[in-house]
């Protein structure tokens, strides 16, 4: 095999699995590797390094290879700077960009490496005046410096927890035999110490936290300073004040859980009063709205943002109907986040995470499994499904941190 690079990488690379994944992914692209060095760690603090010459059948082969090792941390050694060239067009990056993962990026520029600011999967990296920054499709510009190509570019994805705050369920994967308690407690201690650190706890929810009861427990968060922000869409916003308004979620009385007669226009009622107010936010004012999540919101000055969608009614006035400016306010919030709860919404949830660097820590719940795989299936590794009721698990959790 005549096509060969020599890589390095360095960290925690035993007990995060990073080495067996290497070794693993050079044998899946049919290629061979001699281990040149390697240095094991002998302290929690001390990272371990791995130097490795691996081959492949043909240029192609090596290139793509070169491209998956990258993103486990695997960097060449000899490397320079890494290529940039210009947009040509708005929107339109080079063909060979170099597309950003969730994982910490460092950028050699000048013969020194920078950190990527503003890390997320799916971006490309500009390099400007010193700085290196991702940038989505959608905001690139004419004559944008991109970086292009695999080299000069080094990755290094989350190493397993060893002496942080973490939790044995943080590791377990998914799974609907786990105790609703034990993950809640865990949860709430997760919370305690994003507190503390001054890091923001950022709640993306869905209509079924209405519809399950689960609104008390959230407004109890909000109002207790445990939430920073809530990223939700248009259809939470309209069941919040439904309920608050005439208590029914779609026309079903959340007292007992029958149907309201003619309750089918109460979200449409809904929207209507808080259309006659202004905004949520001239609602709650005005006395018009006195309960609910958004009113919690209003009255402890926590910004929320309600996606629109093309199922929606109305919308609310406060609906963000374009796509893009709603992903650049959730963006925005997510800034300084330590802990992301996703609670019943598969669409928000997987767009959240797509937005969020590897190191801030996702608890999915839902009483659908599927939702916090699909969450973890596209690239949002650090996500942990609790597999539960969500108005109970909110019920629980507010109780917890009261």
């Amino acid at each position: 095999m005549p096509f060969q690079e020599v890589v390095e990488a360095e960290g925690h690379l035993i007990d995060s699995h990073i080495m067996e994944n290497i070794f693993d992914k050079v044998v899946e692209h049919n290629g061979r590797f001699e281990v040149q060095q390697f240095r094991i760690g002998r302290t929690n603090s001390e990272p371990s390094y791995l130097r490795l010459k691996v081959e492949a059948p043909d240029d192609e082969s090596l290139q793509r290879l070169i491209a998956s090792l990258l993103e486990l941390g695997c960097a060449p050694v000899d490397t320079g700077d890494a290529a940039l060239r210009p947009v040509e067009r708005d929107k339109c990056a080079p063909e060979d960009f170099y597309s950003t993962t969730n994982h910490h990026t460092h950028v050699r520029s000048g013969g020194k490496w920078i950190e990527v600011e503003g890390q997320r999967m799916d971006a490309m990296i500009v390099v400007r005046d010193g700085r290196a920054l991702c940038r989505r499709l959608w905001d690139l510009r004419q004559g944008d410096p991109v970086v292009v190509g695999l080299r000069g570019i080094r990755v290094i994805p989350e190493a397993k927890e060893r002496d942080r705050l973490a939790f044995a369920f943080m590791s377990n994967g998914i799974s609907s035999e786990r105790q609703v308690e034990t993950a809640v407690r865990q949860t709430a201690a997760l919370i305690r110490h994003a507190v503390e650190q001054k890091q923001k706890v950022i709640v993306v929810a869905g209509p079924v936290v209405v519809h399950t009861g689960g609104v008390a427990g959230l407004a109890a968060l909000i109002r207790n300073g445990c939430v920073q922000a809530l990223l939700t869409g248009n259809a939470l916003g309209v069941h919040d004040v439904e309920a608050a308004l005439l208590g029914t979620s779609l026309g079903v009385r959340l007292s007992d859980g029958r149907a309201e007669e003619h309750g089918h226009r109460n979200h449409m009622r809904a929207i209507n009063a808080i259309n006659h107010a202004g905004s949520i936010a001239q609602a709650v004012e005005s006395g018009r709205l006195r309960s609910g999540i958004l009113y919690e919101c209003v009255k402890a000055h926590v910004p929320f943002v309600l996606a629109g969608s093309l199922r929606d009614d109305g919308p609310l006035p406060d609906a963000i109907t374009d796509m893009n400016l709603a992903q650049d306010a959730y963006a925005e919030h997510l800034r300084g986040a330590g802990l992301v709860l996703c609670l019943g919404s598969m669409l928000h949830s997987i767009a959240t995470g797509n937005m969020l660097p590897s190191w801030v820590k996702i608890v999915c719940v839902d009483i659908n499994p599927a939702v916090a795989t699909k969450v973890s299936d596209r690239g949002t590794g650090q996500a942990v499904g609790v597999v539960a009721d969500v108005g109970l698990f909110l019920d629980l959790l507010s109780k917890a941190l009261a």
